[in-house]
């Protein structure tokens, strides 16, 4: 199933996509009331399996008296708006940490980023003022949907709720001011998320997907999940041995080869005002965003 969330009179609802559009949860049940159906996202991801059911019943029992949404006419929202974590891993594709020249981890390089970062499918960017080396990075994210502390990497998928596109974008020289990558990481709307949280029962190996990033219509990244480092799996596992995951938390797995840093410096060319990023990964649709000059201080 594909949830997303979009905003209405100044709130988010929840609406699943369809082949007919997008079906406004809450309406359904207006229509046709169903036990146990999420009207949130939250309740959505904290119900697991059962609240996906339920979805699923409530959108046939309505049927065709719910009119669909054009997905175009309607302003998204993050597909996941709250969670309590947001955990970034770091060269995580082998071919991405070769073209960087960084020596291939022994252990998954976590760092984060927060809330404030959060943006929607289609939602402008604001280029940092600071920085003038701001990248793109495809990545898949990973959406917990169990309280997950120290689960075998066996079972990690399990913990699971779905997964969604991402975009880590990175102001590089932000970024590699110090040892610690933070301040170029979590920048105003630096991880766009969605248009969709797929749920996981849709993606049944999330380790084999094909992942893309273009630029302006240009293809710059070209992968697969498969070159990853650290599984998805193991990923999931990993960071529940060194923190308790809570349902929304969100995780991103790391991106390929074809980045801006990726390049001989003077190939460099970094995103610009206008420029529109594209992250794509089998499964999970298309997420869209269009970077934008912030303006600089005194302006």
């Amino acid at each position: 199933m594909k949830l997303l969330q979009y905003w209405m009179d100044g709130k988010t609802r929840l609406g699943v996509k369809t082949a007919r559009g997008v079906v406004d949860v809450a309406e359904a049940a207006r229509k046709a009331p169903s036990a146990g159906a999420p009207l949130t996202l939250r309740e959505a991801i904290e119900g697991g399996d059962s609240a996906v059911a339920a979805l699923g019943k409530l959108l046939s029992a309505a049927g065709d008296a719910v009119p669909a949404l054009d997905e175009s006419s309607l302003r998204l929202a993050p597909c996941v708006a709250d969670p309590q974590k947001i955990v970034c891993v770091g060269l995580n594709y082998r071919k991405h940490a070769e073209e960087t020249n960084a020596a291939i981890p022994a252990y998954p390089i976590l760092f984060n980023k927060f809330n404030n970062a959060l943006a929607a499918h289609g939602e402008d960017v604001p280029l940092p003022a600071e920085s003038r080396e701001v990248d793109y990075e495809a990545e898949l994210a990973i959406v917990i949907g169990k309280r997950a502390r120290n689960v075998s990497a066996e079972q990690a998928l399990d913990y699971v709720f779905g997964y969604c596109n991402a975009n880590d974008l990175s102001a590089r020289d932000l970024q590699m001011r110090t040892a610690q990558w933070m301040l170029g990481k979590t920048c105003d709307k630096f991880a766009p998320i969605g248009p969709y949280l797929v749920t996981a029962d849709e993606i049944p190996d999330p380790n084999a997907l094909p992942i893309a990033c273009t630029v302006n219509g240009e293809r710059r990244q070209c992968s697969n999940t498969a070159d990853m480092i650290f599984r998805c799996d193991e990923i999931v596992s990993y960071v529940s041995r060194h923190m308790t995951l809570e349902p929304g938390d969100v995780i991103l797995t790391g991106t390929p080869e074809g980045v801006v840093l990726g390049y001989p410096p003077e190939r460099r060319v970094y995103l610009q005002d206008g420029d529109v990023v594209t992250v794509e990964i089998e499964g999970l649709g298309a997420l869209t965003n269009r970077m934008i000059d912030e303006p600089r201080v005194g302006q």
